[in-house]
């Protein structure tokens, strides 16, 4: 199966799916509709949630496009999350679809084990937004660097959530002398990336900056969030000179308020948020 193909061909019915932290979620009503071919799948499902409440907690309201062609906030799940919903809906057409989850789930699997088709698919998402393809490599070290950098703060005892956001903000300060919360702001962004928004110049500061707090960590062997913090202080730092040193050649600052809100289908892809937070 194609990785940009979200028909299922024993169903002839397209589900949505997206992006969004590290794993594909699909439309909870179009899998419904698979399921028992109801011509008010949207009715089904809430008739689903007042029955079994338990299954909302399985969702997550991600953007996705609706049939007026608008990107709508859609009830999603993972493919955990539709499996538990096709256990709660009678059909004989679950088994089909529980196959196709199936092969969705090895295809992640053989993507965890060979990054390069990670890669490859992360970088067809975004060619099909419109980015150029000098931005695309750009991004996709980005995105390279960043999973090398959560990966060595987890086994140097950082804990994931408010402590990688702290260490992330020390970072952009460092590099831009900007928070990525003002950074957003700077380019108009609502919940939008922002490293889906930044300038090629920009993405490769923040590469820079993550790759040298990684190599600092690593030089220094530090453990625990302080001093990490403190080698994330290093590493925005050394790509802030870098900044400004090239701020004063070109005359001109690099922390731009341009940004990508201008493509067309552009919904803010869900894959990246974790790593600016």
């Amino acid at each position: 199966m194609e990785k940009n193909k979200t028909i299922i061909p024993f169903a002839h019915k397209e589900i949505r799916k997206v992006w969004h932290e590290e794993d594909w979620y699909f439309s909870i009503v179009d899998v419904i509709e698979v399921l028992t071919e109801s011509q008010a799948p949207s009715k089904y499902w809430n008739a689903l949630k007042r029955r079994e409440p338990q299954v909302s907690t399985i969702c997550r309201k991600l953007k996705m496009l609706a049939p007026d062609k608008k990107m709508r906030p859609t009830d999603c799940a993972n493919t955990e999350g539709v499996l538990r919903i096709v256990m709660s809906v009678p059909s004989p057409r679950a088994e089909p679809l529980k196959l196709w989850l199936a092969e969705v789930g090895r295809e992640r699997i053989e993507e965890t084990e060979n990054p390069e088709l990670l890669t490859r698919r992360q970088a067809e998402i975004y060619k099909a937004k419109g980015y150029s393809d000098e931005w695309i490599a750009h991004r996709i070290k980005t995105i390279t660097v960043r999973n090398e950098l959560t990966e060595e703060w987890k086994n140097r005892g950082v804990k994931e959530g408010q402590e990688y956001s702290i260490l992330t903000a020390t970072i952009a300060k460092g590099t831009f002398g900007l928070t990525p919360s003002e950074h957003g702001e700077l380019k108009g962004l609502d919940k939008q990336n922002l490293r889906d928004h930044m300038t090629p110049m920009e993405l490769i500061l923040t590469a820079f900056s993550e790759e040298a707090t990684r190599l600092i960590a690593i030089d220094n062997d530090v453990k625990g969030f302080h001093e990490n913090h403190e080698a994330a202080a290093k590493g925005g730092n050394l790509a802030g000179e870098a900044r400004e040193r090239l701020e004063a050649h070109l005359k001109k600052p690099v922390v731009s308020s341009d940004n990508f809100l201008h493509l067309k289908g552009l919904d803010a892809l869900e894959e990246s948020p974790p790593e600016d937070t």
